[in-house]
């Protein structure tokens, strides 16, 4: 047996950093949405317990150190599952990207075993799951857009956004988010107004939404990374109507109302950046299936 899942990219309309945790990790607030750049996962039902990784990209790990490998051991360990699967992922999302590309492909794994392997379970019972294995994977196990609190992976879903293109442009840099979050100090960064971006969002104002986007960890990856600044400045000059980083980046999205307009920023971004998308959100979270 054979399941195709499709593993969508999120891009973070608003993100706040309340401070450190006990345990280490930090305490947000945040605005995601997914987007329609997805991965693809092939799903393949195998007769021992053997957990299998096929990669077409030399970025991806193949061993325990995917997260969808994580995500199938630990289905498999939590109910004692005596089938194994292998694993072929298809990557079309940037990897290092702060676009969660490794957290929608495990939950997209956890999805499609749900399935495969008879499971039963809810959405809500993966997504708990799912913050066993990294912080974005419950809100990728649901998908749409919604409020992400706690470490991210308490969530409160929201309406779909104001329909709109998003531009998305990778510099050819990787970006480690616990790097980030080192250098990141509270009392510098310029922090965003989460409320006001989820009330735009219940209205469904376009012109709020893009004057509440925000990230309080832009500043820290843009010192450490001009290229990103310059790419910022790039998309805003050919007339975006926002502009943000996703995440911890490097990836920078714009959101474009209008078709001819998102046709001249993809085009001139083309220009001096490879990896460069126009996609659109998608905003309906998954069903099981």
């Amino acid at each position: 047996m054979k399941l195709l899942v499709k593993a969508p990219a999120k891009i973070n309309l608003s993100l706040d950093v309340l401070g450190k945790r006990s345990d280490g990790y930090h305490e947000v607030e945040m605005v995601m949405t997914t987007v329609d750049l997805a991965d693809r996962i092939e799903l393949t039902l195998l007769p021992t317990k053997a957990i299998k990784i096929q990669s077409y990209s030399r970025f991806v790990p193949e061993d325990h150190r995917n997260l969808a490998y994580q995500a199938a051991k630990l289905l498999q360990d939590m109910f004692d599952v005596k089938q194994g699967v292998q694993i072929s992922i298809r990557k079309l999302i940037p990897v290092a990207a702060g676009l969660a590309g490794g957290s929608s492909d495990a939950a997209a794994t956890l999805r499609g075993l749900n399935q495969l392997w008879g499971l039963g379970l809810s959405l809500d019972e993966l997504a708990t799951i799912g913050a066993k294995i990294g912080s974005d994977v419950s809100f990728c196990v649901y998908g749409g857009t919604a409020l992400a609190t706690g470490r991210g992976e308490k969530i409160q879903h929201l309406p779909a956004p104001p329909h709109c293109w998003v531009i998305l442009a990778k510099p050819t840099i990787g970006v480690s988010t616990a790097d980030v979050y080192r250098n990141f100090e509270l009392n510098k960064a310029n922090r965003p107004d989460v409320q006001a971006m989820v009330s735009a969002i219940e209205t469904g104002r376009f012109d709020d939404v893009c004057q509440h986007v925000g990230n309080a960890l832009e500043s820290v990856t843009l010192q450490m990374h001009p290229e990103v600044a310059h790419l910022k400045d790039q998309m805003k000059r050919f007339g975006a109507d926002a502009v943000l980083m996703s995440g911890s980046g490097p990836t920078v999205f714009g959101l474009v109302k209008h078709d001819s307009r998102m046709q001249r920023i993809y085009n001139g971004l083309r220009g001096f950046c490879d990896q460069v998308f126009a996609v659109q959100m998608l905003g309906e979270t998954h069903t099981i299936d």
